[in-house]
């Protein structure tokens, strides 16, 4: 978007398409394995992950029958059973605390109402009929299980993402073209923005083909690091390798405009990458329609004026990753979790650190 400053070309950057990095996402390219993933309650072949643990389709059913019904198990020997696939179903409560034991989330199981609603409101979506209002819910501090969810999301993001761009060292040369002054020509020149040198002899225009490739590398660098950010977080990484590339590919170019949000400063107008900083001044002098760059400017204004925390930020991202409305999912319900899990959490968040004056309402359209 913006041009950049003379520093080592990356070799085969000029090759590179910067939405083909997501395009051609493969297992290989997420570390994918051969093993068959395994319950971790029964051993039996899992199917996703529920509840925030890798389990078979029997182990989810159970534990959350368990949980909506409120049952209460005894076990005669001890509660010492082994739980496999084949004696699962043998001692009921030790079945269901190796649930507990293994990680699995009795808060993050929705009631039948609240399944009811997510049904009537993806038939909204499907069908474009506009959203009610959400209901009000009593603002609090957050849960434990919301401390941990930022916690491994933080850490995801702190170890995977430079989003100072200090790291961002594959720069293209910017070109320049250097034409003969029309003034030293005998003509007029027709654009008062285009002065001549103190020599008189030439001037230096942006060639706006020197911005293309250094675009590209950055481009690539955001998208590469969405991938580290994503393949660092747990319950990602257990997810079928066909609906992490699904969700990568339907997310990463959000994703990647947020991020670089991250590094607008409102003051002056400008991103910051590192030791470099971009107008859309840069932009439009390198070829680019100012009336789009304008646009994307006022988004970026818009958005750094919320004045978002970190963990904002990182919640936000990761709420897009694991939107699947757009894409194909083979564990449409345990994504589905999952974003309601963040979603949850990025609302507590913000209720908690941002509370509205005593008297006002928040409402959601």
């Amino acid at each position: 978007m913006m041009a950049g400053p003379d520093m080592p070309c990356s070799p085969d950057s000029r090759n590179i398409s910067p939405s083909s990095t997501v395009l051609n996402l493969s297992d290989t390219d997420l570390g994918a394995e051969d093993e068959e993933k395994i319950c971790a309650v029964c051993g039996d072949r899992a199917t996703g992950y529920h509840f925030h643990a890798m389990t078979c389709e029997g182990c989810k059913g159970f534990f959350r029958r368990t949980v909506l019904k409120g049952t209460q198990f005894t076990c005669p020997f001890a509660r010492s059973c082994t739980i496999t696939k084949a004696k699962r179903r043998q001692c009921q409560a030790c079945r269901y605390q190796k649930c507990l034991a293994v990680g699995m989330k009795k808060d993050m199981i929705m009631s039948e109402e609240a399944l009811c609603a997510r049904r009537e409101l993806r038939r909204q979506k499907q069908h474009g009929e506009p959203n009610p209002p959400a209901q009000q819910t009593e603002k609090g501090s957050l849960t434990a299980d919301q401390q941990e969810l930022i916690e491994i999301l933080s850490e995801a993001y702190k170890k995977n993402v430079d989003s100072s761009f200090s790291q961002f060292t594959y720069y293209q040369p910017s070109v320049r073209l250097h034409i003969q002054s029309p003034k030293s020509q005998g003509v007029a020149s027709s654009s008062p923005s285009q002065e001549p040198t103190d020599g008189g002899l030439e001037e230096v225009l942006p060639d706006v083909f020197s911005v293309l490739p250094w675009l590209a590398d950055l481009s690539t660098f955001m998208i590469q690091q969405v991938i580290q950010f994503a393949k660092g977080i747990p319950f990602f990484r257990a997810l079928p390798v066909e609906d992490q590339i699904s969700l990568l590919k339907g997310s990463t170019l959000q994703i990647c405009a947020i991020q670089f949000n991250m590094t607008f400063d409102l003051e002056n107008n400008v991103w910051v990458c590192g030791p470099h900083c971009y107008s859309v001044k840069q932009g439009t002098r390198a070829g680019f329609q100012q009336t789009h760059l304008e646009l994307v400017q006022k988004f970026h204004v818009s958005l750094r004026k919320l004045n978002l925390h970190d963990t904002e930020y990182i919640l936000l991202q990761a709420l897009l990753l694991f939107s699947p409305d757009d894409v194909t999912v083979t564990q449409r319900e345990a994504v589905d979790q999952i974003q309601e899990r963040i979603a949850l959490t990025l609302k507590s968040y913000i209720d908690h650190c941002h509370p509205l004056p005593e008297g006002s309402t928040s409402t959601a359209n």
